[in-house]
């Protein structure tokens, strides 16, 4: 629909066809994704809901017009910067989601620096190669340069790398806790370390970790140091709507103390519109979402989040020993929570395939790359849903085995093929095109009868186009 309707639709004619546009996503109620979604139930989501619904027009741009948000928001950062060993200074705000946290961390560590110093050139972040992709848009936003160390064969970063990177120019190191691909925890001791030394601050991004980590810990599984309790930990941030299971979008950023967080605070008293302060990068923050997640940490209690965390880490175990059992498969590393990747180590089996297959199953994939794997994000919507993955799992690589053809055909062809293009300007160059074609004024939503490997095919087509054309200029 271009146009906005000469006359208004009935409520329920409107739900009706929201609903039907709906058929074709990802079946996240049913456990058949393995991220995005975190369900906690059908009783908990009707109380999000409930709890959502009751501060749905409250803006969190004002604290004393909505006191109570602020009273909301004061104690989710409260409780989980005691959960992450924060102490009686520990301070922080929530955010829009893990993108806004990790984005705030950067912002804070360069304004720090320049209060501090003046450095020549461009002032620099130091990460792990793994660190999540939204510190790189952190830098591409705030005039960064994101500088990255390699990772060690268990997958976690090479810490003395990371030491020999450090130089007049770097305003943080980061940290993962643990990183989205691999579910490791870095070694956050040794980097806080050399923070200290350096006299830097270190970011601990926890978005992942930071609802699960510390339970999995009580539960006994081995849990190395990475958070505030390690002297030199500065800041970190936690989502609450992944393993808080709040609603959507819902994170916090903490640091140490106040000292820290004023960098973050904006601050304009010459506009017209009056003094104008905000502690994160949005204006306007939805009620409902603060709301949520203090409903959230309440109802479930240390109790419910240890139930999750026990359901979560058992079926994982299931799933980590059930694909090592599968003849040309490998998980990746020692995930030391609930996510993890896996590759393949037969070269008969192309593991951009053998998604294809899943996807085929039912199942939405998340597929990784260097090295080429496939994505697993296990909650407690998946208790249960063990040797249904395991089953389909294992007849998706007998299939591939069976008929190569798979593998350069579908998606499959155009994963195999952007992770294996030496130019990576050129796939940057493509992708933005497509993002140009989706957004721009003639751009066209997606097809949802359209296979849902449309897009993925889309560009690899664009790509293949592209490469022939380089290799005819190379002569």
């Amino acid at each position: 629909m271009d146009e906005l309707p000469a006359r208004g639709l009935p409520h329920d004619e409107v739900l009706r066809r929201m609903e039907a546009l709906r058929e074709g996503d990802a079946d996240w109620r049913g456990g058949r994704t393995w991220s995005l979604v975190y369900h906690g139930g059908e009783a908990h989501e009707a109380f999000l809901k409930q709890a959502y619904g009751l501060y749905f027009a409250e803006n969190g741009l004002n604290p004393m017009a909505f006191r109570s948000l602020r009273r909301f928001e004061a104690d989710v950062v409260r409780i989980t910067a005691r959960l992450l060993g924060g102490g009686a200074d520990a301070a922080g705000c929530m955010t829009s989601g893990g993108t806004e946290s990790c984005m705030l961390a950067v912002k804070t560590a360069r304004d720090r620096a320049l209060a501090r110093r003046r450095w020549p050139g461009t002032p620099e972040l130091l990460a792990p190669a793994s660190v999540h992709v939204a510190f790189g848009k952190a830098c591409a936003y705030f005039g960064v340069k994101l500088v990255t160390a390699p990772l060690g064969r268990d997958f976690r970063v090479d810490v003395a790398a990371m030491r020999r990177r450090v130089n007049r120019r770097t305003i943080a190191l980061v940290a993962s806790a643990p990183p989205y691909p691999h579910g490791v925890v870095d070694p956050v001791e040794d980097l806080a370390r050399i923070a200290r030394r350096r006299g830097l601050p270190l970011h601990v991004d926890a978005c992942l970790g930071g609802f699960m980590l510390p339970f999995v810990e009580r539960l006994g599984h081995p849990v190395p140091p990475f958070d505030f309790r390690v002297p030199g930990v500065t800041s970190m941030s936690a989502d609450l709507h992944k393993y808080g299971y709040a609603a959507k979008g819902a994170s916090v950023i903490l640091y140490r103390d106040l000292s820290w967080m004023e960098h973050q605070f904006f601050v304009s008293d010459s506009w017209p519109g009056g003094v104008f302060a905000s502690p994160a990068l949005l204006g306007t923050r939805p009620g409902g979402a603060i709301a949520a997640a203090w409903a959230a940490l309440h109802a479930a209690g240390e109790d419910g989040y240890l139930r999750r965390a026990r359901e979560a880490m058992e079926t994982t175990r299931a799933l980590v020993d059930g694909i090592n059992t599968i003849p040309g498969l490998q998980v990746l590393g020692e995930p030391t929570m609930s996510v993890f990747a896996y590759r393949a180590t037969d070269p008969a089996v192309n593991i951009y395939a053998v998604a294809d297959r899943l996807e085929a199953r039912g199942w939405h994939v998340d597929r990784l790359q260097r090295p080429d794997a496939l994505h697993v994000m296990v909650s407690a919507a998946h208790t249960g849903l063990e040797d249904r993955y395991l089953g389909d799992l294992r007849d998706a690589v007998d299939e591939v085995r069976r008929d190569p053809a798979l593998a350069t055909s579908g998606a499959a062809a155009t994963y195999g093929m952007i992770s294996a293009v030496p130019l990576r300007g050129l796939v940057k160059r493509q992708v933005l095109r497509m993002m140009m074609e989706l957004y721009g004024p003639s751009g066209r939503p997606l097809d949802v009868e359209a296979p849902r490997d449309d897009l993925a095919s889309r560009a690899g087509l664009a790509l293949v186009k592209l490469r022939e054309a380089w290799r005819r200029r190379r002569g």
